[in-house]
């Protein structure tokens, strides 16, 4: 399953179908350049070279046999040379609809529609099967206690860190602890330097938009 996958799981509540997480849309796009790294097909760019460092660089090999990640990596062809905080939009869109899609026919999740207040029409998606997500949810519990996580596991604690919303989706018994563990994993030695760069650049644009999605609904309360 694709971390885009499981971090959608993770950002619906199991029986209503609602998302709890703030800003998940650059969240599952940020999972997909994150994923494109981690097969190393994308890197960031460093000081000295040709490419400005900070920015997205292609690596050549075979499309991907993943169609959302043969996607992502099309969009990214036509943005090469680009900060990644400037091509989340662009792979974000349509790409939760997809995600849904494809949890939808593996049995995942289901689709239910219905109107709000009876007129506005809405779209729920409880769990239909919870394993993959509890286990999911298991290794995130595990690496948030101390043990040392996987490299998918950390790259998926660490998008959640970026979305503060650690805590939202996993109980743990001390918030703060937790917190604090996933942002030590975020900025760990856990990955390649490649990949571990493509997870800050990633970390600090969707923490950029997840803060500023904040401060809107906080003025818009006021």
């Amino acid at each position: 399953m694709l971390l885009a996958e499981e971090l959608l799981l993770l950002a619906l509540d199991d029986e209503s179908g609602k998302v709890v997480v703030t800003e998940l849309d650059k969240g599952l796009a940020g999972a997909v350049l994150v994923e494109l790294t981690l097969a190393e097909r994308v890197r960031v760019a460093e000081k000295g070279e040709s490419v400005r460092a900070g920015r997205l660089v292609l690596r050549p090999g075979p499309a991907p046999a993943d169609p959302i990640l043969a996607n992502g990596l099309a969009v990214l062809a036509h943005r090469e040379g680009r900060k990644p905080e400037y091509v989340l939009d662009a792979l974000a869109n349509d790409l939760r609809r997809k995600l849904a899609d494809r949890l939808v026919e593996a049995g995942v999740l289901r689709r239910e529609k219905r109107k709000v207040l009876g007129l506005f029409p809405a779209e729920r998606l409880p769990a239909q099967d919870s394993t993959h997500e509890a286990t999911v949810r298991e290794r995130i519990r595990a690496a948030l206690a101390g043990a040392r996580p996987d490299e998918r596991t950390a790259a998926l604690i660490s998008l959640l860190s970026a979305l503060n919303a650690v805590t939202t989706v996993v109980a743990v018994p001390d918030k703060r602890a937790a917190n604090r563990r996933a942002n030590e994993i975020a900025k760990g030695q856990w990955a390649a330097a490649a990949v571990r760069k493509a997870i800050e650049t990633v970390y600090a644009a969707t923490a950029a938009a997840a803060a500023v999605a904040t401060t809107a609904a906080v003025n818009s309360g006021n």
